[in-house]
Protein backbone atom coordinates (compact mmCIF):
# COMPACT_ATOMS: atom_id res chain seq x y z
CA UNK A 1 0.00 0.00 0.00
CA UNK A 2 1.20 3.59 -0.57
CA UNK A 3 2.02 5.65 2.08
CA UNK A 4 0.64 8.54 2.59
CA UNK A 5 3.08 12.09 1.33
CA UNK A 6 4.28 9.25 -1.36
CA UNK A 7 4.36 10.42 -5.22
CA UNK A 8 1.53 8.38 -6.96
CA UNK A 9 3.51 7.54 -10.13
CA UNK A 10 3.94 3.66 -11.95
CA UNK A 11 5.78 2.51 -9.22
CA UNK A 12 3.87 3.60 -6.18
CA UNK A 13 0.13 3.03 -8.22
CA UNK A 14 1.78 -0.56 -9.12
CA UNK A 15 3.17 -1.21 -5.36
CA UNK A 16 1.98 -4.69 -5.90
CA UNK A 17 4.96 -5.36 -7.92
CA UNK A 18 4.87 -6.54 -12.03
CA UNK A 19 6.88 -10.08 -10.91
CA UNK A 20 4.67 -13.56 -10.13
CA UNK A 21 3.36 -13.37 -6.77
CA UNK A 22 4.43 -15.14 -3.98
CA UNK A 23 2.83 -18.13 -2.75
CA UNK A 24 -0.30 -17.55 -0.95
CA UNK A 25 -1.92 -19.67 1.41
CA UNK A 26 -4.74 -21.65 0.55
CA UNK A 27 -6.89 -20.44 3.53
CA UNK A 28 -6.29 -17.29 2.94
CA UNK A 29 -7.08 -18.06 -1.18
CA UNK A 30 -10.42 -19.52 0.33
CA UNK A 31 -11.20 -15.70 1.80
CA UNK A 32 -10.46 -14.25 -0.74
CA UNK A 33 -12.96 -16.50 -3.06
CA UNK A 34 -15.84 -15.69 -0.63
CA UNK A 35 -14.70 -12.14 -0.48
CA UNK A 36 -14.86 -11.47 -4.58
CA UNK A 37 -17.96 -13.25 -4.54
CA UNK A 38 -20.18 -11.59 -1.47
CA UNK A 39 -19.18 -8.17 -2.51
CA UNK A 40 -19.49 -8.56 -6.18
CA UNK A 41 -23.23 -10.79 -5.39
CA UNK A 42 -23.63 -7.14 -3.26
CA UNK A 43 -22.59 -4.60 -5.09
CA UNK A 44 -24.12 -6.22 -8.41
CA UNK A 45 -27.59 -6.65 -6.58
CA UNK A 46 -26.80 -2.83 -4.66
CA UNK A 47 -26.05 -1.08 -8.33
CA UNK A 48 -29.08 -2.90 -10.15
CA UNK A 49 -31.41 -1.15 -7.73
CA UNK A 50 -29.92 2.27 -8.70
CA UNK A 51 -29.97 1.40 -12.61
CA UNK A 52 -33.09 -0.18 -12.74
CA UNK A 53 -34.55 3.42 -12.14
CA UNK A 54 -32.71 4.97 -14.71
CA UNK A 55 -33.79 2.70 -17.32
CA UNK A 56 -37.68 3.36 -16.27
CA UNK A 57 -37.23 6.63 -15.54
CA UNK A 58 -39.76 7.26 -18.33
CA UNK A 59 -42.14 5.18 -16.96
CA UNK A 60 -41.94 6.34 -13.68
CA UNK A 61 -42.08 9.91 -15.30
CA UNK A 62 -45.37 9.23 -16.18
CA UNK A 63 -46.96 7.66 -13.31
CA UNK A 64 -45.80 9.71 -10.36
CA UNK A 65 -44.88 13.22 -11.66
CA UNK A 66 -47.92 15.22 -13.34
CA UNK A 67 -47.01 16.84 -16.45
CA UNK A 68 -48.56 16.87 -19.51
CA UNK A 69 -45.07 17.34 -21.55
CA UNK A 70 -43.15 14.02 -21.58
CA UNK A 71 -40.11 15.56 -21.37
CA UNK A 72 -41.05 17.28 -18.54
CA UNK A 73 -41.60 14.47 -16.71
CA UNK A 74 -38.82 12.14 -17.73
CA UNK A 75 -36.93 16.01 -16.23
CA UNK A 76 -38.87 15.39 -13.46
CA UNK A 77 -37.84 11.47 -13.21
CA UNK A 78 -34.35 11.85 -13.35
CA UNK A 79 -34.12 14.95 -11.14
CA UNK A 80 -35.75 12.02 -8.17
CA UNK A 81 -32.45 9.94 -9.63
CA UNK A 82 -30.06 12.90 -9.23
CA UNK A 83 -31.64 13.51 -5.61
CA UNK A 84 -30.53 10.34 -4.37
CA UNK A 85 -27.08 11.49 -5.46
CA UNK A 86 -27.24 14.17 -2.80
CA UNK A 87 -27.51 12.03 -0.37
CA UNK A 88 -24.74 10.34 -1.48
CA UNK A 89 -22.00 12.56 0.20
CA UNK A 90 -23.83 12.14 4.01
CA UNK A 91 -23.73 7.87 3.04
CA UNK A 92 -20.21 8.50 2.23
CA UNK A 93 -19.40 10.48 5.33
CA UNK A 94 -21.34 8.35 7.94
CA UNK A 95 -20.82 4.84 6.65
CA UNK A 96 -17.59 5.29 5.32
CA UNK A 97 -16.49 6.71 9.10
CA UNK A 98 -18.31 3.27 10.24
CA UNK A 99 -16.70 0.89 8.09
CA UNK A 100 -12.91 2.46 9.49
CA UNK A 101 -14.17 2.24 12.98
CA UNK A 102 -16.16 -1.23 12.77
CA UNK A 103 -14.85 -3.08 10.11
CA UNK A 104 -15.60 -3.63 6.36
CA UNK A 105 -18.10 -6.71 6.42
CA UNK A 106 -20.21 -4.10 8.90
CA UNK A 107 -20.26 -1.64 6.38
CA UNK A 108 -21.77 -3.61 4.03
CA UNK A 109 -24.29 -4.72 5.58
CA UNK A 110 -25.94 -1.90 6.68
CA UNK A 111 -25.37 -0.30 2.86
CA UNK A 112 -27.37 -3.63 1.53
CA UNK A 113 -29.81 -3.28 3.91
CA UNK A 114 -30.27 0.24 3.34
CA UNK A 115 -30.80 -0.01 -0.39
CA UNK A 116 -32.89 -2.91 0.16
CA UNK A 117 -35.33 -0.75 1.81
CA UNK A 118 -35.34 2.35 -0.24
CA UNK A 119 -36.04 0.02 -3.37
CA UNK A 120 -38.88 -1.62 -1.68
CA UNK A 121 -40.28 2.22 -1.06
CA UNK A 122 -40.08 2.46 -5.21
CA UNK A 123 -41.68 -0.80 -6.17
CA UNK A 124 -44.85 0.07 -3.68
CA UNK A 125 -45.25 3.46 -4.31
CA UNK A 126 -48.64 4.28 -5.22
CA UNK A 127 -49.22 6.33 -8.51
CA UNK A 128 -49.98 10.41 -8.37
CA UNK A 129 -53.33 9.44 -9.43
CA UNK A 130 -54.07 7.50 -6.19
CA UNK A 131 -52.29 9.48 -3.63
CA UNK A 132 -51.31 12.50 -5.22
CA UNK A 133 -48.46 14.62 -3.68
CA UNK A 134 -47.23 11.60 -1.48
CA UNK A 135 -46.58 9.71 -4.68
CA UNK A 136 -43.70 11.53 -5.70
CA UNK A 137 -42.37 11.60 -1.87
CA UNK A 138 -42.37 8.09 -1.57
CA UNK A 139 -40.48 8.08 -4.99
CA UNK A 140 -37.58 10.80 -3.55
CA UNK A 141 -37.75 9.34 -0.15
CA UNK A 142 -36.61 5.46 -2.20
CA UNK A 143 -34.28 7.75 -3.92
CA UNK A 144 -32.37 9.01 -0.99
CA UNK A 145 -31.91 5.61 0.71
CA UNK A 146 -30.77 4.60 -2.32
CA UNK A 147 -28.25 7.15 -2.30
CA UNK A 148 -27.32 7.29 1.13
CA UNK A 149 -26.93 3.24 0.73
CA UNK A 150 -24.59 3.71 -2.00
CA UNK A 151 -22.80 6.86 -0.82
CA UNK A 152 -20.84 4.22 1.69
CA UNK A 153 -20.38 1.20 -0.47
CA UNK A 154 -17.64 2.13 -2.94
CA UNK A 155 -15.22 2.83 -0.03
CA UNK A 156 -16.59 -0.41 1.75
CA UNK A 157 -16.17 -2.79 -1.10
CA UNK A 158 -13.89 -1.77 -2.76
CA UNK A 159 -11.14 -1.83 1.09
CA UNK A 160 -13.00 -5.21 1.42
CA UNK A 161 -12.11 -6.68 -1.80
CA UNK A 162 -8.14 -5.32 -1.44
CA UNK A 163 -8.10 -6.15 1.82
CA UNK A 164 -8.12 -9.59 1.05
CA UNK A 165 -6.28 -9.25 -2.30
CA UNK A 166 -2.96 -11.87 -2.03
CA UNK A 167 0.21 -9.79 -2.90
CA UNK A 168 0.33 -8.90 -6.92
CA UNK A 169 -3.12 -9.12 -7.15
CA UNK A 170 -4.78 -5.98 -5.71
CA UNK A 171 -5.78 -5.15 -9.17
CA UNK A 172 -7.31 -8.18 -10.32
CA UNK A 173 -9.13 -8.10 -6.92
CA UNK A 174 -10.23 -4.64 -6.95
CA UNK A 175 -11.63 -5.04 -10.77
CA UNK A 176 -14.87 -7.07 -9.66
CA UNK A 177 -15.86 -3.85 -7.91
CA UNK A 178 -16.23 -2.11 -11.32
CA UNK A 179 -17.22 -5.75 -12.83
CA UNK A 180 -19.83 -6.09 -10.64
CA UNK A 181 -21.69 -2.67 -11.54
CA UNK A 182 -21.58 -4.30 -15.20
CA UNK A 183 -23.03 -7.37 -13.95
CA UNK A 184 -25.41 -5.32 -11.99
CA UNK A 185 -26.25 -3.10 -15.67
CA UNK A 186 -26.14 -6.37 -18.00
CA UNK A 187 -28.58 -7.68 -14.84
CA UNK A 188 -30.80 -4.81 -15.19
CA UNK A 189 -30.44 -4.27 -18.78
CA UNK A 190 -31.84 -8.02 -19.15
CA UNK A 191 -34.91 -7.78 -17.20
CA UNK A 192 -35.78 -4.12 -19.02
CA UNK A 193 -35.36 -6.47 -22.18
CA UNK A 194 -37.64 -9.28 -21.15
CA UNK A 195 -40.08 -6.61 -19.82
CA UNK A 196 -40.41 -4.55 -22.23
CA UNK A 197 -40.57 -7.30 -24.69
CA UNK A 198 -43.17 -9.73 -22.96
CA UNK A 199 -45.39 -7.13 -21.74
CA UNK A 200 -47.61 -4.50 -24.39
CA UNK A 201 -46.64 -0.99 -23.89
CA UNK A 202 -49.33 -0.14 -21.91
CA UNK A 203 -48.95 -2.81 -18.73
CA UNK A 204 -45.42 -2.12 -18.82
CA UNK A 205 -46.58 2.06 -18.06
CA UNK A 206 -49.07 0.48 -15.61
CA UNK A 207 -47.45 -1.94 -13.72
CA UNK A 208 -44.80 -4.06 -15.55
CA UNK A 209 -42.23 -1.51 -14.62
CA UNK A 210 -42.43 -2.55 -11.00
CA UNK A 211 -41.26 -6.04 -11.75
CA UNK A 212 -37.50 -5.04 -11.77
CA UNK A 213 -37.74 -3.48 -8.28
CA UNK A 214 -39.26 -6.69 -7.07
CA UNK A 215 -36.76 -8.34 -8.13
CA UNK A 216 -33.85 -6.07 -6.75
CA UNK A 217 -35.30 -6.99 -3.56
CA UNK A 218 -33.00 -9.89 -3.82
CA UNK A 219 -30.59 -8.39 -2.46
CA UNK A 220 -31.75 -8.29 1.48
CA UNK A 221 -31.11 -12.16 1.48
CA UNK A 222 -27.48 -11.38 0.72
CA UNK A 223 -27.06 -8.84 2.81
CA UNK A 224 -27.94 -11.31 5.74
CA UNK A 225 -26.07 -14.00 4.31
CA UNK A 226 -22.82 -11.70 4.19
CA UNK A 227 -23.08 -10.79 7.84
CA UNK A 228 -22.78 -14.21 9.00
CA UNK A 229 -20.80 -16.03 6.56
CA UNK A 230 -17.73 -13.53 5.87
CA UNK A 231 -14.36 -13.36 7.41
CA UNK A 232 -13.21 -9.16 8.01
CA UNK A 233 -10.14 -8.53 6.00
CA UNK A 234 -6.64 -9.46 7.58
CA UNK A 235 -5.32 -5.20 7.14
CA UNK A 236 -8.39 -4.05 9.02
CA UNK A 237 -7.62 -6.66 11.53
CA UNK A 238 -4.29 -5.88 11.70
CA UNK A 239 -5.21 -2.14 12.37
CA UNK A 240 -7.56 -3.65 15.58
CA UNK A 241 -4.94 -5.33 16.75
CA UNK A 242 -2.00 -2.25 17.03
CA UNK A 243 -4.74 0.08 17.99
CA UNK A 244 -5.58 -2.35 21.18
CA UNK A 245 -1.65 -2.14 21.37
CA UNK A 246 -1.11 1.14 21.47
CA UNK A 247 -4.15 2.45 23.16
CA UNK A 248 -4.90 4.57 19.93
CA UNK A 249 -8.22 3.68 17.82
CA UNK A 250 -9.52 6.88 16.21
CA UNK A 251 -13.15 7.75 16.86
CA UNK A 252 -13.22 10.22 13.93
CA UNK A 253 -11.78 8.57 11.34
CA UNK A 254 -13.66 10.75 8.75
CA UNK A 255 -12.19 13.81 10.30
CA UNK A 256 -8.35 12.65 10.34
CA UNK A 257 -8.42 11.91 6.82
CA UNK A 258 -10.07 16.02 6.28
CA UNK A 259 -7.49 16.76 8.46
CA UNK A 260 -4.35 14.81 7.51
CA UNK A 261 -4.83 13.88 4.14
CA UNK A 262 -6.38 17.02 2.42
CA UNK A 263 -4.26 16.16 -0.53
CA UNK A 264 -4.82 13.06 -1.21
CA UNK A 265 -8.63 13.64 -1.09
CA UNK A 266 -8.07 16.26 -3.93
CA UNK A 267 -6.04 13.27 -5.92
CA UNK A 268 -8.43 11.20 -5.25
CA UNK A 269 -11.40 13.58 -6.63
CA UNK A 270 -9.67 14.14 -10.03
CA UNK A 271 -9.14 10.21 -9.89
CA UNK A 272 -12.73 10.09 -9.66
CA UNK A 273 -13.98 12.46 -11.85
CA UNK A 274 -14.14 10.00 -14.91
CA UNK A 275 -14.73 7.13 -13.35
CA UNK A 276 -18.24 8.79 -12.09
CA UNK A 277 -18.68 10.08 -15.37
CA UNK A 278 -18.03 7.50 -18.12
CA UNK A 279 -20.77 5.36 -16.74
CA UNK A 280 -23.36 7.35 -16.09
CA UNK A 281 -23.08 9.52 -19.05
CA UNK A 282 -22.30 6.50 -21.43
CA UNK A 283 -24.09 3.64 -20.07
CA UNK A 284 -26.77 4.40 -17.36
CA UNK A 285 -28.14 7.43 -19.70
CA UNK A 286 -27.05 6.10 -23.29
CA UNK A 287 -30.20 3.89 -23.73
CA UNK A 288 -32.65 6.80 -22.88
CA UNK A 289 -30.51 8.97 -25.04
CA UNK A 290 -30.76 7.01 -28.14
CA UNK A 291 -34.35 6.52 -27.58
CA UNK A 292 -35.00 10.37 -27.54
CA UNK A 293 -32.38 12.00 -29.52
CA UNK A 294 -31.49 9.13 -31.79
CA UNK A 295 -35.45 7.74 -32.40
CA UNK A 296 -33.84 4.47 -31.59
CA UNK A 297 -37.19 1.73 -30.06
CA UNK A 298 -36.99 0.83 -26.45
CA UNK A 299 -36.16 -2.63 -27.64
CA UNK A 300 -33.47 -1.71 -29.60
CA UNK A 301 -31.89 0.82 -26.80
CA UNK A 302 -32.31 -2.42 -24.19
CA UNK A 303 -30.82 -5.04 -26.23
CA UNK A 304 -27.79 -3.33 -27.28
CA UNK A 305 -27.12 -1.79 -23.28
CA UNK A 306 -27.35 -5.77 -22.90
CA UNK A 307 -24.38 -6.81 -25.44
CA UNK A 308 -22.52 -3.47 -24.03
CA UNK A 309 -22.12 -4.67 -20.91
CA UNK A 310 -20.75 -7.47 -21.31
CA UNK A 311 -17.90 -6.01 -22.64
CA UNK A 312 -17.65 -4.11 -19.65
CA UNK A 313 -17.31 -6.96 -17.39
CA UNK A 314 -14.90 -8.24 -19.08
CA UNK A 315 -13.10 -4.93 -19.92
CA UNK A 316 -13.00 -4.82 -16.00
CA UNK A 317 -10.92 -7.77 -15.54
CA UNK A 318 -8.96 -7.50 -18.28
CA UNK A 319 -7.98 -4.30 -17.40
CA UNK A 320 -7.24 -4.95 -13.55
CA UNK A 321 -5.28 -7.92 -14.61
CA UNK A 322 -2.85 -5.93 -16.50
CA UNK A 323 -2.79 -3.26 -13.68
CA UNK A 324 -1.22 -5.31 -11.69
CA UNK A 325 1.49 -5.66 -14.51
CA UNK A 326 1.97 -2.58 -16.19
CA UNK A 327 1.04 -0.25 -13.50
CA UNK A 328 -2.35 1.81 -12.36
CA UNK A 329 -1.27 5.47 -14.12
CA UNK A 330 -0.46 3.40 -17.57
CA UNK A 331 -3.97 1.82 -17.77
CA UNK A 332 -5.89 4.78 -16.73
CA UNK A 333 -3.64 7.17 -18.63
CA UNK A 334 -4.22 4.82 -21.56
CA UNK A 335 -8.05 4.29 -21.20
CA UNK A 336 -8.63 8.22 -20.79
CA UNK A 337 -7.28 8.65 -24.00
CA UNK A 338 -8.58 5.85 -25.79
CA UNK A 339 -12.10 7.64 -24.50
CA UNK A 340 -10.87 11.30 -25.20
CA UNK A 341 -10.41 10.66 -28.47
CA UNK A 342 -12.83 8.35 -29.61
CA UNK A 343 -16.21 8.84 -27.79
CA UNK A 344 -17.28 11.88 -30.37
CA UNK A 345 -16.70 10.30 -33.51
CA UNK A 346 -18.02 6.98 -32.50
CA UNK A 347 -21.50 8.75 -31.18
CA UNK A 348 -21.40 10.73 -34.92
CA UNK A 349 -20.85 7.43 -36.38
CA UNK A 350 -24.09 6.14 -34.61
CA UNK A 351 -25.95 9.24 -36.00
CA UNK A 352 -25.72 8.24 -39.29
CA UNK A 353 -25.87 4.15 -39.20
CA UNK A 354 -29.20 4.00 -37.64
CA UNK A 355 -29.45 0.27 -37.36
CA UNK A 356 -30.08 -2.38 -34.73
CA UNK A 357 -26.74 -3.50 -35.25
CA UNK A 358 -25.07 0.04 -35.80
CA UNK A 359 -26.00 0.87 -32.39
CA UNK A 360 -24.62 -2.95 -30.40
CA UNK A 361 -21.22 -1.85 -32.03
CA UNK A 362 -21.36 1.60 -30.51
CA UNK A 363 -22.48 1.02 -26.92
CA UNK A 364 -20.27 -2.17 -26.90
CA UNK A 365 -17.39 0.40 -27.77
CA UNK A 366 -18.42 3.20 -25.23
CA UNK A 367 -18.79 0.08 -22.60
CA UNK A 368 -15.28 -1.77 -23.35
CA UNK A 369 -13.72 1.64 -23.30
CA UNK A 370 -14.66 2.88 -20.37
CA UNK A 371 -14.19 -0.24 -18.63
CA UNK A 372 -10.62 0.24 -19.36
CA UNK A 373 -10.35 3.37 -16.79
CA UNK A 374 -13.01 2.05 -14.70
CA UNK A 375 -11.75 -1.43 -14.22
CA UNK A 376 -8.29 0.20 -12.57
CA UNK A 377 -9.81 3.00 -10.77
CA UNK A 378 -11.24 1.42 -7.21
CA UNK A 379 -7.40 -0.33 -7.03
CA UNK A 380 -5.56 2.96 -7.95
CA UNK A 381 -8.14 5.20 -5.81
CA UNK A 382 -7.70 2.52 -2.85
CA UNK A 383 -3.66 2.90 -2.61
CA UNK A 384 -3.98 6.58 -2.01
CA UNK A 385 -5.20 6.32 1.32
CA UNK A 386 -3.65 4.67 4.30
CA UNK A 387 -5.59 1.56 5.49
CA UNK A 388 -7.02 3.39 9.05
CA UNK A 389 -9.00 5.97 6.72
CA UNK A 390 -8.91 4.11 3.36
CA UNK A 391 -13.01 3.80 3.73
CA UNK A 392 -13.57 7.27 4.51
CA UNK A 393 -11.11 8.75 1.93
CA UNK A 394 -12.12 6.47 -0.82
CA UNK A 395 -15.97 7.35 -0.14
CA UNK A 396 -15.49 11.17 -0.11
CA UNK A 397 -13.17 10.78 -2.74
CA UNK A 398 -15.04 8.94 -5.29
CA UNK A 399 -19.21 10.38 -4.10
CA UNK A 400 -18.33 14.17 -4.24
CA UNK A 401 -17.31 13.26 -7.72
CA UNK A 402 -19.87 11.59 -8.71
CA UNK A 403 -22.67 13.92 -6.67
CA UNK A 404 -21.31 16.55 -8.53
CA UNK A 405 -20.68 15.44 -11.74
CA UNK A 406 -22.30 11.87 -12.39
CA UNK A 407 -26.16 11.57 -10.35
CA UNK A 408 -27.26 14.65 -12.21
CA UNK A 409 -25.56 13.72 -15.53
CA UNK A 410 -29.19 12.32 -17.20
CA UNK A 411 -31.25 15.57 -15.53
CA UNK A 412 -28.51 18.03 -17.10
CA UNK A 413 -27.76 15.85 -20.36
CA UNK A 414 -31.91 15.85 -20.81
CA UNK A 415 -32.34 19.60 -20.18
CA UNK A 416 -29.59 20.66 -22.91
CA UNK A 417 -31.15 18.27 -25.82
CA UNK A 418 -34.73 19.99 -24.56
CA UNK A 419 -33.54 23.30 -24.43
CA UNK A 420 -30.77 23.68 -27.37
CA UNK A 421 -29.56 22.43 -30.34
CA UNK A 422 -26.06 20.98 -29.16
CA UNK A 423 -25.66 17.77 -30.64
CA UNK A 424 -23.87 14.83 -28.61
CA UNK A 425 -23.78 16.86 -25.66
CA UNK A 426 -23.01 13.28 -23.90
CA UNK A 427 -19.69 12.84 -25.56
CA UNK A 428 -18.62 16.72 -24.94
CA UNK A 429 -19.41 15.68 -20.57
CA UNK A 430 -17.20 12.64 -20.85
CA UNK A 431 -13.99 14.73 -22.94
CA UNK A 432 -14.18 17.38 -20.49
CA UNK A 433 -14.28 14.60 -17.82
CA UNK A 434 -10.97 12.73 -19.54
CA UNK A 435 -9.22 16.22 -19.80
CA UNK A 436 -9.81 16.90 -15.77
CA UNK A 437 -8.32 12.92 -15.07
CA UNK A 438 -5.37 13.26 -17.52
CA UNK A 439 -4.31 16.40 -15.54
CA UNK A 440 -5.20 14.31 -12.05
CA UNK A 441 -2.97 11.70 -13.10
CA UNK A 442 0.19 13.86 -14.69
CA UNK A 443 -0.38 15.65 -11.25
CA UNK A 444 -0.25 12.43 -9.12
CA UNK A 445 3.05 11.58 -10.86
CA UNK A 446 5.00 14.97 -10.04
CA UNK A 447 3.79 16.04 -6.48
CA UNK A 448 3.72 14.47 -3.17
CA UNK A 449 0.20 14.01 -1.12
Amino acid sequence: MQPAGVPMNDTTLNAVGRGPAPPVPSTREAAGRRAIIAASAGNALEWYDFTVYALFAVYIGQNFFKNDDPTVQLMASFLAFGLGFVARPLGALLIGSYGDRAGRKAALTLTIMLMALGTLLIAIAPPYAAIGIGAPLLIVLGRVLQGFSAGGEVGGATAFLVEHAPPGRRGEYASWLQASMGISNLLAAAVATLVTTLLTAEQVGSWGWRVPFIIGLAIAPVGLWMRRALDETPEFKEQQRQWTQHGERPKAPLLDVVRRHPGLLLKGFGLSVLWAVGPYALIIYMPIYVQKSMGFSSSQAFTAALVGNVFLVAGCLVAGRLSDRIGRRTMLTLGALLLLCSVYPLMAWLQTHHTTAALIVAQSTFCLLVALFVGVAPAALSEIFPTAVRSSGMSISYNTAVTVLGGFAPAILTWINYTTQVAFAPAFYVMAACVVALVALACMGRKPG
